[in-house]
């Protein structure tokens, strides 16, 4: 009998399979593997069959040469551990960079060596160790009632710095809020969603500065955010504004986390409800936010209720979204300024304050 000469899958058939794969052959197809076998390393310097001789071995250990993403990680911890700046509180959005880059270099399962992994995990702690500490500062500002002015520290200059408005996704503001505000995990299974009510995502940080900035909101103003989720419009408006601010939120689990943000900062003028927008206590809202929360009819019960808040005194609806569109139809609502791509739009009520007796249009 002639003996079972294993192989072992080439790498892309491993990557496929998701591991190391043996498969026999005998025979005829034992002649016939030396000799691919040596073919192969020739032309990929790689082993391919188990069988393969010492001295294929031997010729492919002598000619590596450190990989690719080691070179990269030696660089970029060379250039930050000379960037005396990173320590500065104030260059978040350098750290954030850093430490994106050094994630992008540290993926799990990467073979770098020790020494050199636990290099790099020193730096990226000492970075995250920055950002805690600014986190923490800006933490007890809010707590003792002067938060505003620190977080109004990092408005971007919208004049100076138009590309923000053009990102897409989330940056280093976001990291900034996320660390102040220090949601908890939500403690139970969200609920699913009714038809044409839309998964929630926070609203970016620079657009929450941009909405704070624009509507400038004063004692005389109460926020109410439709479909506020773990709350960071409410929060945020709250922390830097004298608005009363409402969150209304139809998830019990992100209204919960919402609370005990607001406890643990210590913010008393600021409340969260579990319900549905559409039967929601609106009489107190003069600014009501809206990042997309639902579409469909929901939506137009939604837009018919705060018509009717409309009759009864002025308002401002702010929208980011899909959402934008369908707002900016209604003819009880007049835009603000010019309608821009990928940034919050605020409409103005058309309707005046309506005495007793009297009838809106």
């Amino acid at each position: 009998m002639v003996p079972f000469l294993y192989l072992l899958v080439p790498p892309f058939e491993r990557t496929i399979a998701g591991g190391l794969v043996f498969a026999p052959i005998s025979g005829v197809a034992a002649l016939i593997a030396v000799p691919v076998c040596w073919l192969y390393n020739r032309i990929f310097s790689a082993p391919l069959f188990g069988m393969c001789g010492e001295e294929d071995e031997i010729h492919t250990r002598t000619r590596r040469e450190p990989m690719p993403i080691e070179h990269a990680l030696v660089n970029l911890m060379g250039r930050l551990e000379q960037d005396r700046s990173l320590d500065e509180p104030r260059h978040l959005r350098k750290r954030v960079e850093a430490l994106d880059d050094l994630d992008a270099c540290l993926p799990d399962g990467q073979p770098i060596g020790t020494a050199l992994h636990r290099r790099a995990r020193a730096i990226y702690d000492e970075l995250e160790s920055v950002n805690s500490r600014l986190y923490q500062a800006i933490r007890q500002d809010i707590q003792r009632g002067a938060g505003g002015g620190r977080l109004l520290e990092w408005m971007p200059d919208w004049n100076a710095a138009a590309d923000f408005m053009n990102c897409r996704g989330y940056d280093y503001l976001d990291e900034l809020i996320s660390g102040v505000l220090r949601f908890e995990e939500p403690s139970t299974e969200v609920l699913p969603l009714e038809s044409e009510m839309v998964s929630y995502q926070p609203t970016p940080a620079r657009h929450i500065f941009d909405l704070i900035g624009r509507t400038a909101l004063t004692e005389r103003d109460f926020l109410v955010d439709l479909g506020s989720g773990l709350g960071h419009v409410t929060l945020m408006a709250s922390i830097c504004t004298s608005a009363s601010c409402t969150g209304i939120e139809l998830e019990p689990s992100y209204v919960d986390c919402a609370r005990k943000s607001a406890r643990s900062l210590k913010l008393n003028d600021v409340r969260f409800i579990q319900g549905d927008a559409r039967a929601a206590d609106l009489s107190d809202g003069t600014v009501f936010y809206l990042y997309t929360p639902f579409i469909g009819t929901i939506l137009g019960e939604v837009l018919n209720s705060l018509r009717h808040e409309a009759v009864r005194r002025e308002i401002r609806i702010c929208t980011f979204g899909p959402c934008t569109r369908v707002v900016a139809e209604e003819q009880w609502l007049s835009v603000m300024g010019a309608l821009e791509a990928d940034r919050i739009a605020i409409f103005r009520s058309r309707y005046q304050t309506l005495g007793p007796g009297q009838v809106a249009k």
